[in-house]
């Protein structure tokens, strides 16, 4: 069953990693998919999902602290697939540091990516739903971090509380409309970040070699085991749904059962 045909889906970073995933588990249910992100690959990246599934794409490059280049994005995609029905704030970023060497720099991009351009896209699309009358959903990715800040990264942890916290107010403000906002939490993914993430973190906590740290947090992990983006495109999917439709305001974990809470 395609529970998404002709609906028209937006996911920020959905060029790579759970991005793609989520973007891959739309097209797969015939969804209209646009794909925005910040890399000059990302029209190519749209074309690769088309290929594997059939679906109509659209790839965009976007930075999402940019308000003006949001709206112009939205605008384009509405043009060019109809009316939104689901937007999924998934573009983030992440750098590691101790604290006394955190920069200025760092904090700003890490808030301005993962929070501020959540912000940006959630409103812009409220306004599409709101115009087209449409029950739209939106779904935010926060992190694991949203539960438990992890050390050497204070700025990624408030980034992402952020999040958590965002999508529980636009929920409260939009239930009445028929609109949800839930966001998701996941935990070790595989994805080019989490390679980011065991080399930076394996330098920083002790002489770990590629892919040693990973493994060691991998064991504690109840499952036993790192997961996929296919996986997190399956709980997005969920929650864009209709059997999704008394859900709002939540912040749900997708980490093997690495932080029950």
């Amino acid at each position: 069953m395609k529970r998404f045909a002709g609906q028209t889906v937006l996911v920020t970073g959905g060029n790579k990693g759970i991005g793609r995933g989520i973007a891959t588990r739309f097209a797969q249910e015939g969804a209209k998919v646009a794909i925005a992100a910040i890399d000059k690959d990302t029209p190519e990246a749209a074309r690769a999902i088309a290929a594997e599934t059939g679906a109509e794409t659209l790839g965009l490059v976007l930075d999402v602290t940019d308000a003006a280049a949001v709206r112009a994005t939205y605008e384009e995609v509405e043009a060019r697939l109809g009316a939104l029905s689901v937007s999924v704030q998934n573009a983030g970023v992440i750098t590691i540091a101790k604290v006394e060497d955190l920069t200025e720099r760092e904090w700003d991009f890490n808030l301005d990516v993962n929070t501020k351009g959540v912000f940006l896209c959630c409103q812009e699309a409220i306004r599409r739903f709101r115009a087209s009358g449409t029950r739209g959903r939106l779904i935010n990715t926060a992190s694991g971090q949203a539960r438990q800040g992890f050390i050497y990264t204070p700025h990624y942890a408030a980034s992402k509380f952020g999040v958590m916290g965002l999508t529980q107010s636009l929920a409260k403000e939009l239930a009445r409309e028929g609109i949800t906002a839930n966001a998701i939490c996941p935990g070790i993914i595989h994805t080019e970040m989490w390679d980011y993430n065991d080399r930076v973190w394996g330098q920083m906590l002790g002489d770990y070699g590629p892919g040693e740290l990973m493994a060691e947090w991998v064991e504690g992990i109840p499952m036993g085991r790192a997961g996929t983006p296919a996986e997190v495109g399956a709980l997005v999917a969920f929650l864009a749904s209709e059997d999704a439709a008394y859900i709002t305001g939540q912040t749900i974990n997708i980490d093997g059962g690495l932080i029950m809470s």
